[in-house]
């Protein structure tokens, strides 16, 4: 656990006691700070209360704002009008500042480098693929944010060490003093559209990763979507920091970009290549992307491009992401559960050939329709939960499908049909939400994995 020396003495305020909460009360308390506390949900008080006896959790109305120094906040709980947290405007109202667990990081660890990645998609995959790269390369780092474990969780970085932050855009709108050496935006398109109210105010939020950067930081930027590639012009011509742009579509006069798995680096003064194209979990024009803005990162801080092109060989991939499993008489397993939209789905669909299609649980709005264009990749689907019939609609007259009600039996017959063609790609990609038959999509791929390791378990 994290201690927070300047924490000791002073009064606190935590909403939210969910992962991250539970995990910024224990570091205020354990380095000495009064906490008071509130969260929605009577269980989850109930449990912090039990776990942490000298933690003061009372509604908020009744805290004592006068003497409070911050107000922390889990990420996600409305900032905004209209739908404002109350505990918001009493913090506003009484000028207490609302920072969340990033910034206590921030402030606790001021010595270290600190490497933040956002964008609306690919975030996971490229803050762990930096984190791989920064081990292989000699580099002391921890690795988390909006993925993994809390920050506070962390252990103490000096000097020469790295931290590596998944930053969500509820993240974002809670730094105060935070200040990314390298910031890396990967891509926008709109999300969180409820919580945020519209896009320019979501395009608003992902721009505060780029705060108090001076001379010496850097900014990664997909230059992919035109949003994008305006924000990379705008910091560009601001001349405030440098800026290094990525692409896995078109070729950069300088820049770092990825083309049919050849990773390419014009930024720098002489030209690097380097081959991508056969590392399992790096499939796809998304992770060309995804690895050419870790590429550049890295490289911003020191590391050498023969080193990371070496370490991205061995890269294991985000779990149940595109995870790939392995290959047994000449077909592929591909565990792609959080998969849990079509939007999602579809960059599997557009990466493998020859697929054997699971998928199904509870299906998103529209469905499966948007993942028509993929439709001749697909060799056999196999439905599952309770969106079964509502795809098989969809995919009549255009794809063979066997509605097989289980994960179990779904594995078992897309296995038997795969072997007999010699050939193909199991995946698991459920364009649907699990919850009509396991607890998470994390459970799901923990199943499917299983029953691919243990074949006649079916």
């Amino acid at each position: 656990m994290l201690n927070l020396p300047y924490a000791k003495g002073k009064t606190y305020g935590v909403i939210g006691l969910g992962k991250s909460g539970r995990a910024v009360v224990a570091a205020l308390l354990g380095s000495g700070a009064q906490v008071v506390a509130w969260d929605d949900t009577d269980a989850t008080r109930t449990q912090r209360a039990a776990e942490f006896p000298a933690l003061n959790i009372l509604p908020f109305r009744e805290w004592p704002w006068a003497s409070m120094v911050s107000l922390v906040m889990s990420p996600g709980i409305a900032l905004n009008f209209p739908t404002l947290h109350p505990a918001v405007a009493q913090a506003r109202k009484a000028g207490v500042e609302i920072i969340g667990d990033i910034e206590l990081l921030f402030r606790a660890a001021p010595e270290a480098l600190y490497i933040a990645i956002t964008g609306t998609n690919g975030k996971s995959t490229t803050t762990t693929l930096i984190g791989h790269l920064l081990a292989a390369c000699g580099k002391q780092v921890e690795v988390g944010g909006n993925l993994g474990r809390p920050v506070m969780e962390f252990s103490r970085l000096g000097k020469g060490g790295i931290y590596v932050l998944e930053l969500s855009s509820y993240q974002l709108e809670l730094l105060k003093t935070f200040r990314a050496h390298v910031a890396a935006w990967l891509n926008i398109s709109p999300d969180h559209l409820d919580h945020h109210g519209s896009m320019e105010a979501y395009v608003s939020a992902k721009r505060h990763i780029f705060d108090r950067q001076g001379k010496r930081d850097l900014a990664v930027i997909g230059v992919d979507d035109t949003t994008s590639g305006q924000v990379c012009r705008q910091l560009q011509a601001g001349r405030q920091q440098s800026v290094i742009p990525i692409s896995a579509e078109q070729r950069l006069g300088s820049g770092v970009f990825v083309l049919r798995g050849k990773l390419v680096n014009t930024f720098g003064l002489a030209p690097a290549e380097g081959d991508i194209a056969n590392v399992k979990s790096l499939q796809g024009e998304h992770n060309g992307q995804n690895a050419a803005a870790a590429y550049a990162a890295c490289y911003g801080i020191g590391c050498q491009h023969a080193d990371m092109i070496a370490a991205m060989q061995t890269y294991p991939g985000l779990a149940h992401r595109m995870q790939w499993l392995g290959e047994t008489n000449g077909v592929q397993y591909v565990n792609d559960s959080k998969a849990t939209n079509a939007d999602a789905a579809e960059k599997a669909l557009r990466t493998y050939d020859g697929i054997y299609w699971i998928l199904g649980g509870v299906a998103k709005e529209g469905g499966i329709e948007s993942l028509v264009p993929y439709f001749d990749k697909i060799r056999h689907a196999y439905l599952i939960g309770e969106a079964t019939e509502a795809f098989a609609a969809t995919l009549e007259g255009h794809v063979a499908y066997t509605r097989c009600g289980t994960l179990e039996k779904a594995v078992a017959a897309a296995r038997k049909a795969a072997e007999q063609a010699g050939a193909g790609v199991v995946l698991l990609s459920p364009a649907c939400a699990s919850f009509d038959q396991f607890a998470n999509f994390e459970v799901r791929g923990d199943a499917f994995m299983k029953l691919v390791e243990a074949p006649h378990a079916v």
